[in-house]
């Protein structure tokens, strides 16, 4: 399906108020067309008429424009401003209906795309190309019909005057059509390549706003305004490329719509010479000229926003296509709230065909309310394993399965309502620190949000901020240590109260002392709740019911703490070198 043919759907339920906004554009531009029949009759019915006083020149003369000045003060201005609302509206209510699907659509793609596409690049399309597209509707749709008519219209009104000057006023027509077809199939990709160096340019600049204090860290100013001016430039050349062959079309185009005039007054004038034509139709003629001329130019201006616009539709439904790696079956049912009882049975995975198995023949099976924790070395597939559990990655083969159903035959968002997840870096919206907790359950109560802070440990550092719980907490909670972001991160999984818990790398961000602190309310957390645990310090997962070695994308050891301790295998070896770096570091 074409891009077009696809953004079509999203303007087919408005397809009346286009047709009426049409219609009404209509009667906005055959207003102005009575102007050269008006500026014909007074020419050759008035002023002219030798059979007439002047006094009765002079009433005739009151009456036209009597009637004039009010098609033209009272009917055209509320005409005019019907027609402009509405189209402004019927765009702006696609424009909306895009993004909305866009923005559902950016919820339901994987991870694995936003692993590889710049989130400026995602907001560049969202903002700026849907935006361009505005003008399909406002031009391709309506102002380019109008401008038709307008033309189709005047031609008509002219071949009731004179057939042979209105033949001589079309004549470059063909020459015109095909001036545009020739250019204007380059234009349409120069414009996406444009389009790409700009989102690209934008991709680089909110990343890097994101890293500055990086940049300021490493003194790396002058190698990053480099990076930029990279991208920057490769934008200019694209826009440079583009206007230059925007310039030619116009200047080609200009050049036939500024001949035909000539065209018409020189054969116009020697018909009134030869006492063939009226001087008022010569007059209204060369009036009429404008009435098509000026659409035709319009026209060329309009082919111009078009071609822009549709290569905006092109980057827009590419991204709209999309692909999900993780679908709901079509049968897929809605999970309730389970037990918590996990099997991963032999489950292998990797990222792309291309790739080797990260997770290779895994099994394991968690009895409800058991906590696991996952240990190795970096690389091994741990935190990929563990992901695999909300389903944010489809298994390669084998299945994971949740109180004995397969977590592929449920709906992926109530699967994800059974799952709490603290992570090493957890997010935190730019909003109030009540807002953030309630992400763990849009309804609650203000009291259930101080349950959960409390129970969080969150409680006493939040009442000492200036504005409590309705302290902004900045861009992804650039204003709270480590530590409170943690807390808030806890607070939230409380207030959503899953059965099955995941901490990834939970506390290895924080210092020693927050680390214990978060470490006994996580423990608390956990308790009566399925919990997988990826750790990098094995201090703080000893008392797991059991723990999974995984090296090279396979179980090579499983126990407890002491059954692997007396073992003495890999976790053994990992365990004593921890115990010396932290001796050493003693």
């Amino acid at each position: 399906m074409s891009s077009v043919k696809q953004y079509m759907k999203f303007v087919k339920p408005y397809k009346w108020r286009i047709f009426w906004t049409i219609l009404v554009g209509i009667i906005k531009f055959g207003i102005p067309l009575l102007m050269p029949l008006i500026l014909k009759y007074v020419i050759d019915n008035i002023i002219n008429a030798d059979m007439m006083t002047d006094s009765e020149k002079v009433s005739q003369l009151f009456w036209i424009m009597g009637i004039s000045f009010l098609v033209f003060l009272v009917i055209r201005p509320p005409i005019e401003y019907i027609r402009q609302y509405l189209a402004q509206w019927v765009g702006n209510k696609i424009l909306y209906d895009i993004r909305d699907r866009l923005f559902d659509h950016i919820q339901k793609l994987s991870l694995k795309f936003y692993s590889s596409t710049k989130t400026g690049e995602i907001i560049s399309r969202v903002i700026n190309d849907v935006e361009q597209t505005k003008n399909f509707v406002i031009t391709g749709l309506m102002n380019i019909w109008l401008d038709l008519v307008t033309i189709l219209i005047a031609i008509g009104i002219m071949l009731t005057m004179d057939i042979g000057l209105t033949v001589v006023s079309i004549i470059l027509f063909p020459l015109f059509g095909f001036s545009i077809k020739y250019f204007f199939s380059r234009l349409r990709r120069l414009t996406k390549e444009r389009s790409q160096a700009l989102a690209e340019v934008q991709g680089h600049l909110h990343e890097r706003v994101q890293g500055i204090p990086v940049t300021r860290s490493f003194a790396l100013e002058e190698y990053e305004q480099g990076q930029f001016k990279n991208r920057n430039d490769k934008f200019l050349q694209k826009s440079v490329q583009h206007t230059d062959w925007n310039a030619r079309t116009f200047a080609v185009t200009n050049t036939i719509t500024d001949l035909a005039p000539l065209l018409v007054i020189a054969f116009a004038a020697y018909q009134v010479i030869n006492l063939n034509v009226s001087i008022g139709t010569m007059v209204a003629f060369v009036g009429y000229l404008e009435r098509v001329y000026s659409p035709l130019r319009r026209l060329i201006n309009s082919s111009t926003t078009l071609v822009q616009s549709i290569a905006s539709i092109d980057r827009v439904m590419e991204f709209m296509n999309e692909k999900y790696d993780v679908v709901d079956k079509e049968n897929a049912k809605e999970l309730g709230r389970v037990e918590g009882a996990v099997k991963i049975d032999n489950v292998s995975f990797r990222y792309t065909e291309d790739e080797e198995l990260i997770l290779k023949n895994v099994s394991l099976d968690v009895k409800k309310g058991e906590t696991i924790a996952f240990v190795g070395m970096s690389g091994g597939g741990k935190s990929t394993l563990i992901s695999l559990i909300p389903r944010f990655y489809d298994v390669t083969s084998g299945s994971i399965k949740i109180d004995g159903v397969d977590i592929r035959d449920v709906k992926a968002r109530s699967l994800r309502g059974n799952i709490g997840m603290v992570l090493q870096d957890n997010i935190l919206f730019s909003e109030s620190i009540a807002v953030n907790i309630r992400m763990g359950n849009p309804e609650a109560t203000d009291e259930e949000v101080i349950a959960a802070a409390k129970a969080a440990n969150a409680h006493q550092f939040i009442e000492k901020l200036a504005f409590g719980y309705d302290t902004l907490v900045g861009e992804r909670g650039v204003k709270l240590s480590g530590g409170q972001k943690q807390r808030i991160a806890i607070a939230r999984v409380f207030l959503k109260n899953p059965p099955v818990m995941i901490f990834d790398e939970a506390t290895s961000a924080l210092d020693l002392e927050s680390e214990h602190s978060i470490q006994q309310t996580l423990e608390k957390l956990a308790s009566d709740r399925t919990t997988f645990i990826v750790a990098h310090r094995l201090a703080t997962i000893t008392h797991a019911d059991r723990i999974v070695v995984i090296e090279n994308g396979e179980i090579s050891e499983l126990g407890s703490h002491e059954e692997l301790m007396q073992k003495q295998g890999s976790y053994y070896d990992l365990y004593q070198v921890q115990n010396l770096d932290s001796g050493n570091n003693n």
